[in-house]
């Protein structure tokens, strides 16, 4: 007999947890020598800036990275799943000043419409929120690792005029600009001069490039892996690491100077830091509009710290809205926290889980979603379950019950596809086999007719389809997998079906 991927046969979860505490870079360095051991998997998401209320973008990257976080959970591993809120830099405090707030109020005010709300909201399994105006347990390690930047002699200060695009919080170049605006922000940028000190970049361009191709520091999709080497490939200057305080007095004073201000990435990227014992993170889940930022600024600073990097990065697209880009101005915000109060929170997950491409951008539209709903849940997954509970709840299976070979063969190759694609983030293609093996159960249903001639190996194998269903479907959609399981007790060795009331009534 078969039993699920984690269902039946193993309901007790392996995972135990570390107590976090705020620990320094020497630290860091001193952990970073134990062996890692394939048990152990820590990721995170980029933290959010705090400069408007929640968007759906970021929304789809936490669910991503809580998939991923649940399902090394169910394969035993221990896991670390940190996220959080960047709150420095020049967006934050104009959005502060805009509505007559002090940065630090802004953001104290603005962080609650998304730690609590969008992790219950989205039923989030983050273990950790990190805040970067968290001065206990953020700025000490913004510090020191500003410290091992300034040792290794990377750190110097010249003054500089350029482009500065407060969209990116970062210098640009013409090559970056479309018809004279920043090809990402649709602004134009602000001309600055000023004396800054500055990390040498270009010291380190080649080794990153080298670690990228060399796939130590791997990089998913390969398009993004692409983009970044050509990127480097057109040479690289060196980058400004602070503004003048007097410019910008929202942020992490520079170490020994507090006539400047560490810059906002600088700052924000030592996040990932924080966790005890877990760096280096196995990966981080990004979007596509901050790739430079990690695929090349992050690794060379933990070079020059002499830190180790972070195994892969993970890149995501954006969400258009009727394929439009989202924008205040068009009207289309979609907010995350009204989409899930209205439809509930699995079948919002599963939208942005099946709908959008893992590797490019996808699309939303309340008429795609619906049409998602009623088509995979309602009469997919949904249809399915009522049929196979409605067939076994009036039946007795020992626990030497048998079903047939063609069951396991399907039940096998959906478990094998499952664990491929999550191992590539192809998150719609892993959905797409779990809902293959549904199509089989409602094929095998009626090929079988099994309500004609009650063969107890047929109904069982479905109970065994059904079952393994919602045990692959525990990282996806963990309401509606626990709900399934429920159903299919085994006590004293007989197993017990009890029916549900219909799981997605259709819209």
């Amino acid at each position: 007999m078969v039993a699920s991927a984690f269902g039946l046969l193993f309901k007790k979860s392996l995972c135990t947890y570390l107590i976090v505490k705020p620990i320094t870079i020497d630290l860091i360095l001193e952990f970073s020598q134990w062996p890692i051991t394939m048990s152990k998997f820590y990721l995170t998401t980029s933290i959010v800036y705090l400069n408007g209320p929640p968007h759906i973008g970021f929304a789809l990257e936490s669910v991503q990275a809580d998939v991923i976080a649940r399902y090394h959970r169910q394969k035993g591993d221990e896991v670390f799943f940190l996220t959080g809120s960047d709150e420095h830099g020049a967006k934050v405090a104009r959005a502060a000043k805009d509505v007559g707030k002090e940065p630090k109020v802004f953001v104290d005010e603005m962080v609650k419409n998304y730690q609590e709300p969008l992790k219950k909201a989205f039923n989030l399994s983050w273990d950790d929120f990190i805040r970067t105006s968290d001065q206990k347990r953020h700025w000490p390690n913004v510090q020191a690792l500003w410290q091992k930047l300034v040792k290794t002699g990377d750190i110097y200060k010249k003054i500089y005029r350029g482009l500065y695009c407060v969209g990116h919080e970062a210098f640009i170049t013409e090559k970056d600009l479309v018809d004279g605006k920043c090809r990402d922000h649709q602004t134009e940028p602000e001309i600055v001069e000023e004396e800054n000190y500055f990390f040498r970049l270009s010291k380190y361009a080649l080794v990153v490039r080298e670690l990228i191709v060399s796939k130590k520091f791997k990089i998913i999709p390969e398009t993004r892996e692409h983009e970044i080497v050509s990127f480097i490939d057109q040479g690289l200057e060196d980058v400004s690491f602070s503004r003048p305080r007097k410019d910008l007095s929202w942020g992490i004073p520079v170490p020994g100077d507090d006539t400047q201000t560490i810059y906002v990435w600088a700052d924000a990227l030592t996040n990932y830091l924080y966790p005890k014992n877990w760096w280096p993170a196995d990966v981080h889940i990004i979007g596509k509009d901050i790739l430079r930022f990690h695929a090349l600024f992050w690794p060379a600073m933990l070079l020059s710290a002499k830190l180790p990097l972070p195994k892969g990065l993970f890149v995501h697209g954006f969400i258009t809205v009727d394929g439009q880009k989202i924008s205040k101005t068009l009207g289309n915000v979609i907010d995350p926290l009204e989409l899930v109060k209205k439809y509930d929170t699995d079948p919002v997950r599963y939208y942005l889980l099946r709908e959008i491409p893992a590797y490019n951008d996808g699309d939303f539209s309340y008429q795609k979603f619906e049409n998602r709903y009623n088509g995979d849940l309602a009469n997919g997954l949904g249809n399915f379950t009522a049929r196979v509970l409605t067939l076994a709840e009036k039946e007795e299976f020992k626990s030497d019950q048998g079903f047939y070979d063609e069951i396991e063969k399907e039940i096998n190759k959906a478990k094998k596809l499952v664990d491929e694609k999550l191992n590539e983030f192809k998150f719609h293609e892993a959905l797409a086999a779990i809902w293959d093996l549904i199509s089989f159960g409602d094929f095998y249903i009626n090929d079988k007719k099994p309500w004609k001639k009650r063969d107890l190996k047929v109904i069982f194998g479905l109970v065994m389809i059904l079952d393994n269903v919602a045990s692959l479907l525990k990282p996806f959609l963990p309401q509606t997998s626990e709900k399934i399981t429920q159903s299919i007790k085994w006590e004293d060795n007989v197993l017990r079906i009890k029916k549900l009331e219909i799981l997605f009534p259709r819209l």
